[in-house]
């Protein structure tokens, strides 16, 4: 891989006219994200807390006039995709990044029955499966593309439910979080994200919190090999789910039998139903289920600790999330875990894994008196201990709450 991530405009342009012999008239972009709080939440129809990232995705872009696409990569990593659109496209090899490119063009062509392809060099800043969701904003890029190039109008929301049921071509069962922050997200804001209908409530991040991301440099991949274990969880949490909801009805906790998370929690407040819960399911499902009703509370909480700008109240919240995350949901690992204290020791008001886990980034909160202190601690009780401090400024870096997608002409 290109020692160098930053992919520039002008870079952009340049590796466009040499494989294509003229400047690109068009760039579709779409930003990653760090989820804040609320994981493992989504995919439940429960809400979610994250930004958008000043981190990228970029796709400088052509129509070409017949249905084929063309893709090359700025990382000579990735091999070029070349396919024709179809509403059943055959996928790749399971973990290939090209199946993210696939996927909102077979999509496409079943719901809208896009045809046009385009010729494009994709470039991105965002280190892929760390769990800032390069995958989806890869997905959204080329999404946004095809629908620019076939005159398909959607507005942001309905996109991203669009691009989240696409991005399930390559296997993983996800909810819709990465896509409708990377779409929708406004500058200087996290979003809280509720689900069924979406809807974003944009918050703002305070001015003198200083959000940080680490990588562990453990590789998540949600399509390769966390991929079984991702979609295990999901099919936990229905079951888990199914049980509690039917012992709720029957006891009389509630008055009629709930369907969806959002009933059940809607009804019942999240102490009482871990109760119900402890006595309905076996532990593993138990667990399982705790996380989830305990995580969806603390998002809303988190909302209200941003808006007030208490950054010690938040970090508690943060804290409590990754406790849950690691014994009842099993997603940590040893890096996360240690990055998470030495970010503590340094300093941070909390910090916890960021997206699905096993492995990844893990997101501290600071503030800009104690955000250089974090970052030393993160470097030198981590990085230099485990001689991993090339590239530090992939690795480790502050998030600036960024705004979401776009496409149009390309002016840089």
């Amino acid at each position: 891989m290109r020692d160098d991530l930053t992919v520039t405009a002008p870079k952009l342009a340049d590796a466009f006219e040499a494989r294509f012999g003229s400047p690109p008239p068009f760039l579709s972009r779409a930003p990653g994200r760090v989820n804040l709080i609320g994981e493992h939440t989504d995919y439940n129809g429960l809400p979610v807390f994250p930004m958008a990232l000043h981190r990228e995705v970029r796709l400088a872009f052509r129509p070409r006039d017949d249905g084929k696409v063309v893709l090359h990569n700025t990382d000579d990593f990735f091999p070029p995709v070349d396919f024709e659109i179809e509403p059943a496209i055959p996928p790749y090899v399971r973990g290939s990044w090209g199946n993210y490119v696939k996927a909102p063009a077979s999509h496409l062509a079943r719901r809208f029955a896009i045809w046009r392809g385009f010729e494009g060099v994709v470039g991105s800043d965002l280190p892929p499966a760390a769990g800032l969701s390069s995958s989806s904003a890869l997905v959204n890029a080329v999404g946004l593309a095809l629908a620019w190039v076939n005159e398909v109008s959607r507005e942001a929301r309905a996109f991203a439910v669009e691009m989240a049921d696409a991005e399930r071509y390559v296997g993983t069962q996800g909810g819709g979080m990465d896509q409708a922050i990377s779409l929708g997200a406004r500058d200087r804001c996290a979003a809280r994200i509720s689900f069924d209908p979406l809807r974003l409530r944009h918050v703002t991040v305070p001015d003198d919190w200083c959000v940080i991301v680490a990588d562990t440099g453990v590789r998540a991949e949600k399509s390769g090999a966390a991929q079984a274990a991702y979609n295990r969880r999901r099919a936990e949490c229905e079951e888990a789910l199914r049980i509690v909801a039917g012992h709720a009805a029957t006891s009389g906790v509630t008055a009629k039998l709930a369907t969806t998370w959002a009933q059940l929690v809607g009804a019942v407040d999240a102490e009482t139903l871990v109760a119900v819960a402890e006595e309905a399911l076996e532990r593993n499902l138990f667990r399982r289920f705790r996380h989830v009703v305990t995580e969806a509370a603390r998002v809303d909480e988190a909302v209200d600790r941003m808006i007030a700008a208490d950054t010690i109240g938040f970090g508690a919240l943060m804290d409590q999330s990754h406790a849950s995350l690691r014994a009842d949901f099993l997603v940590s690992s040893v890096e996360l875990d240690e990055l998470t204290a030495v970010a503590r020791e340094g300093g941070a008001a909390g910090a916890r894994l960021t997206g699905a886990g096993f492995g990844g980034c893990i997101v501290a909160l600071a503030d800009r008196w104690t955000v250089g202190g974090v970052l030393e601690s993160l470097v030198e009780g981590y990085y230099e201990r485990r001689d991993n401090a090339d590239r530090i400024d992939d690795r480790l870096f502050v998030a600036v709450p960024s705004r979401g997608a776009s496409v149009g002409p390309f002016d840089g």
